[in-house]
């Protein structure tokens, strides 16, 4: 292998592991949220860099499989949730 080709690669390496680092370092709540909704329950974890933002995603993402449409996924959203855990990473 050619010194060139090395360097780019390690280059490139660097620079993935960097990215991989620092969204990573970002998540640092992860939560769960179950929904219950049109007779159905669906359960789902997130991260986030709040527990505002990991608990809205969790809650966005179980909604996904029991809301059919927009609206429905709206009215699921704005549902407490049935359960709710959050905790440090």
């Amino acid at each position: 292998m050619k010194r060139g080709t090395l360097i780019v690669l390690v280059i490139v390496g660097l620079f993935a592991g960097f990215l991989l680092w620092s969204t990573l370092s970002a998540q640092r709540v992860e939560c769960e949220a179950c929904v219950e909704f049109a007779g159905q329950r669906n359960c789902a974890t997130a991260t986030g860099a709040s527990e505002k933002e990991a608990f809205q995603t969790a809650q966005t993402t179980a909604c996904g499989p029991v809301a059919q449409g927009m609206n429905e996924s709206i009215a699921c959203q704005n549902r407490p949730a049935v359960v709710r855990q959050c905790r440090e990473r």
